[in-house]
């Protein structure tokens, strides 16, 4: 910058550059602002869109919730049910024994195995099952 006085073109051309400068700011501020509020506007809509989905997500897990509250009610009370029922069985089975005793029959009861209580003891046979190999030919021949 020097010091020497500008003619006064050139003092116009200078004020011309700083009339010119200040348009570009304010322009270059008022773009800014939109970008603002364009990315404010976007981020508004992201956060309704969020909390849709979070109220969705937490009606799905209040749902399942329901869900497993109800089938862990009726196992309970299914669980109670096979007790009561090998209770009885047992009882049933002293009772026919008792009676088999007092009239001297030799009735003998087989044990029954329980497959809700024991199901790794199913009550049918353990052999396998033989297949011909051969029957199924025809289904493969094209």
């Amino acid at each position: 910058m020097s010091s020497k006085p500008q003619p006064a073109s050139s003092s116009s051309d200078l004020d011309e550059r700083k009339q010119k400068r200040k348009l570009s700011n304010r322009e270059s501020a008022r773009r800014s602002r939109m970008r603002k509020q364009q990315h404010l506007d976007e981020l508004v809509a992201q956060v309704g869109q969020l909390q849709d989905e979070s109220k969705k997500m937490r009606q799905m897990i209040d749902g399942a919730t329901q869900l497993y509250i109800n089938f862990a009610s009726e196992n309970n009370v299914l669980r109670a049910r096979v007790s009561e029922l090998a209770d009885r069985l047992h009882s049933l089975n002293s009772v026919i024994k008792v009676v088999s005793e007092v009239s001297e029959l030799a009735y003998d009861v087989p044990h029954i195995p329980d497959v809700m209580l024991e199901p790794w003891q199913m009550p049918c046979s353990g052999q396998p099952i033989p297949a011909n190999v051969d029957m199924f030919d025809d289904l493969f021949e094209f």
